[in-house]
Parts: structure tokens; C-alpha cells; sequence
């Protein structure tokens, strides 16, 4: 089913698409889903149909990310190799790598619709269609073989970024570290992660790796690929992310982009721009540049 978080009346609540036709939305309690998630989202434990509150419009809703504040909020760099190529690098054999996983702060989070202000610091601010993967039962070391069965579902997300740093004073930049840590940065400012506009539970993608990605920028298509492209599958990545630490539910993973992003062009974000990221069976998630 689609889950989705929303406020009405000045509140947020949460729900599930009970009619996509029609577009209306049977409502589940108060918060977002993130006590729902926590109780096994999708699943006879989370919830029962007598438990719907009313059915409302989803148009006439403002719908906000799934969970606000998720407990951690991961994500994975190059891990396209059409995206790693665009950038002027070599196919990657990852049997010989680990995924590249980083750590993007609550405050980056963004609600599907909400503006997305480009910061003081970067004049190079880039789009990244990616699949978001929500976390439903936590763990350590989880074999490859059983990962999904801690996937409580799925979502169109953004990982926007910004490819130049500057803060303002000349520094001192002929250091690798210097550039590493510009790129994390990069990946730090406020609302540089939408996600949404659903939750799409687990049971409804049968295969997390066959699924179409496409990004446009004021109509213009940017990115158009596949999660089948992916270096590392997303059970590998929850697999490895539960060896380096505790998943909880309602982390969510961020899991790379394809081919397509700004950099590789020259081509970067302006005020008055638009972007829209498609996945195919998980919904479209639309954001303004401001």
C-alpha cells in the first residue's frame, strides 16, 4: 500500500491511499508514520482497517516526508556506473570495494512541494534522483541473504548537493582532505533531502532493483535510468550499513543516482528552477528552487 504522512488542520497525521483514481486518502492517526513503521508497517500488526478516522482528499492535503525526523538519515556515493563514468572514473569492481556510505544530517530532510533554498556557501547546487530505502525492523549484522526482510518500504528521493564550497575566506586547498570534506559539506545544507511524496511498503515491490529513475528540471528530462544500474544492491547496502552499525527503524538509505547529474555538464541550479523525480510504481516528488 501507499502510506502517506500529511497535515490537516493545522496537524500532521498519516494514512494510506485508499483510491488512487479518486485521490483520496483513509486516515490512520495522528504524527507521521513513523510509530507506524515502527510497529511493522504494512503488516496486520500496524494496522486494521477499523482503525481508519475518515477519507479525505489527498488534494486537499498538504503532504509532508514520510517521516520527519528519521533516526538516521544514510546515503551512498558512486554507486551508478554510468554516474561513476560521467564524472571521468573507471568501472568499479566491487569486489573489490565496500559501498560508500555517508551520513546526511535531520535538518537536510524536506517535505515533497517544500521549497529548497540554495545556500550562501555554493553556487553549484546539483540534482540526485535516488531510491530511499525505509527501514522497518532495525538489527546488526544482517546477512545479505535476509536484508529486505528489514525493509519496510520504499521512496522517491533527492540527494541534492552542492559541488563547490565557499565560506567566505581564502583557505588553504591543496590537501585531498580538503576536497573530501568539501564534498560531505556538500551534502549538509538544510532541506537537501526531499523525499516522498509516499511510502510505498515493501510487499508492493516485488524487486527493488528493477525499477525506473527519471529526473527533470523544468520539463527537461536529466536523468533517466534504472535501479537495475546499481553497483551495490540495496539488500547488500542494508546488509553493510548493519556491520558498521545499529539500523533502526525508521533509518532511511539514500542508495546513489544514475547518470544525468549537473556536474557532468556544467549545468547547476538556479532560483526559479524545478525538479521532479519519478520512480516508477513509488510516485513523482516535485520541488521549487528558491
Amino acid at each position: 500500500m501507499k502510506l502517506v504522512s500529511y497535515t490537516r488542520d493545522g496537524a500532521t497525521r498519516h494514512g494510506y491511499v485508499a483510491d488512487e483514481a479518486a485521490g483520496t486518502v483513509a486516515e490512520l492517526g495522528d504524527g507521521d508514520l513513523a510509530a507506524l513503521v515502527e510497529a511493522g508497517a504494512g503488516t496486520d500488526a500496524a494496522w486494521r482497517p477499523g482503525d481508519v478516522a475518515g477519507t479525505h482528499r489527498l488534494a486537499d492535503l498538504a503532504v509532508r516526508a514520510p517521516i520527519a525526523r528519521p533516526t538516521k538519515v544514510l546515503a551512498v556515493a558512486a554507486n551508478y556506473q554510468d554516474h561513476v563514468a560521467e564524472g571521468g572514473g573507471k568501472p568499479l569492481d566491487k569486489s573489490t570495494l565496500a559501498p560508500r556510505l555517508f551520513l546526511k544530517p535531520g535538518t537536510s530532510v524536506a517535505d515533497p512541494g517544500a521549497d529548497i533554498v540554495l545556500p550562501a556557501i555554493s553556487t553549484q547546487v546539483d540534482w540526485e534522483a535516488e531510491l530511499v530505502v525505509v527501514v522497518g525492523r532495525g538489527g546488526r549484522d544482517i546477512p545479505v541473504e535476509k536484508a529486505l526482510d528489514h525493509v519496510a518500504g520504499y521512496a522517491v528521493g533527492n540527494d541534492v548537493s552542492a559541488r563547490s564550497v565557499d565560506y567566505g575566506y581564502p583557505r588553504e586547498t591543496s590537501s585531498p582532505a580538503v576536497g573530501y570534506f568539501d564534498w560531505l559539506a556538500g551534502k549538509w545544507p538544510d532541506g537537501f533531502a526531499p523525499y516522498g511524496p509516499y511510502l510505498v511498503t515493501a510487499d508492493e515491490v516485488p524487486d527493488p532493483q528493477d525499477l525506473g529513475v527519471q529526473l527533470e528540471v523544468n520539463g527537461t528530462l536529466r536523468q533517466n535510468g534504472s535501479t537495475a544500474g546499481m553497483i551495490f544492491t540495496v539488500a547488500e547496502l542494508v546488509a553493510f550499513a548493519s556491520r558498521l552499525m545499529t539500523l533502526e527503524s525508521t533509518d532511511i538509505i539514500m542508495t546513489g543516482t544514475p547518470a544525468g547529474v549537473g556536474q557532468a555538464s556544467g549545468t547547476y541550479l538556479a532560483a526559479g528552477d524545478e525538479m521532479t523525480v519519478r520512480i516508477a510504481g513509488l510516485g513523482t516528488l516535485t520541488n521549487r528552487v528558491v
